[in-house]
């Protein structure tokens, strides 16, 4: 084992994130991977982003996760008429006693679900940008800090974009990790057609771990090892990507800490207290993919994904793994 943190704290945290791993998946049906993933996100003390189409699961993985954890849950359904002040609170009067009192909004949670955030105004979006990245308000210049642990799940559909406003590069930025859910195996969908129930909020968990262990999780992860070898790997891959003629820009400072983190959470998740090429290359496209966009101009928001995942893989293909 490192210097850095014992092995007996290493498979506690590893026991606890199996935990939550298991009780979430009494909801979410067939999709471990992607449990896996928002357990990475979470470890890492990192925002998500889920791109998928309506009715797969987004709103139940959200849910589950702050259930599992004992965690205040808030969605805020993004409309173009929403306002900032909807999304972080406002100061109200108040007579009884002659002064201004601050209404906390409903991202005071643990875990916020942004439902079609870009459908929100890019002045409503920007309400999220300092919470995201301070864990705090700020409302006529007197900060308020949010819950502890805080985390952002948005989601946006993919396909329709019909009366949206495309998320800007600096809020794309402030999301570690973007995925997709897509639709369960036949066998997993059968079971969900079995099992009656209402919306979300009817789902019954009972939490397997506290908000202060999830304190403990961040702060473990931040502290698992990575070798010289493998920094430099993530170098070479983020340098890859600022040269690729492909991309209009390459990946920001941002996004390379933001691929170390992701990194260090998996290799807590799978019980390791150092982190392995493979932590990385399983990485690179969810915390990368969100923050590249093609240089040549593409009306296809999908198609230019695709492409831009394509590129990716061609830079994965072409760096050798560090030994």
């Amino acid at each position: 084992m490192s210097d850095f943190v014992s092995g007996a704290a290493i498979a506690e945290a590893k026991a606890a994130l199996s935990r939550v791993r298991a009780n979430m998946g009494l909801n979410i049906k067939g999709k471990d991977d992607v449990i896996d993933q928002v357990l990475i996100c979470l470890a890492a003390g990192g925002h998500l982003l889920i791109e998928d189409l309506p009715g797969v699961g987004k709103t139940t993985l959200a849910y589950s996760l702050a259930r599992s954890m004992d965690c205040v849950f808030s969605r805020i359904q993004f409309t173009s008429d929403l306002l900032p002040s909807d999304v972080t609170g406002v100061a109200i009067y108040d007579e009884s006693v002659r002064e201004f009192v601050f209404k906390r909004g409903p991202v005071f949670a643990n875990v916020v679900l942004a439902d079609e955030i870009n459908r929100a105004t890019p002045k409503t979006q920007s309400a999220l940008l300092e919470v995201m990245d301070r864990a705090r308000v700020t409302v006529d210049g007197e900060p308020h800090a949010v819950g502890s642990p805080f985390m952002v799940f948005a989601t946006q559909n993919p396909v329709d974009y019909e009366g949206t406003f495309p998320l800007p590069e600096s809020q794309m930025d402030r999301f570690l990790m973007r995925i997709h859910m897509g639709y369960p195996l036949p066998a997993d969908e059968l079971e969900i057609l079995r099992t009656i129930r209402g919306g979300y909020d009817s789902i019954q968990l009972n939490p397997v771990i506290v908000r202060s262990e999830v304190l403990q999780l961040q702060s473990l992860a931040a502290q698992v090892f990575v070798e010289d070898s493998v920094l430099e790997y993530v170098l070479k891959l983020v340098s890859a990507t600022r040269t690729e003629a492909e991309f209009k820009s390459g990946i920001s400072v941002r996004g390379g800490l933001a691929l170390k983190s992701a990194a260090q959470a998996r290799a807590l998740l799978m019980g390791r207290d150092f982190v392995v090429p493979d932590d990385i290359t399983h990485l690179v496209i969810p915390v990368f993919a969100h923050r590249l966009a093609l240089g040549r101009p593409s009306s296809d928001a999908v198609e230019e994904r695709r492409a831009v995942t394509t590129v990716l893989k061609r830079i994965l293909a072409a760096l050798p793994l560090p030994v």
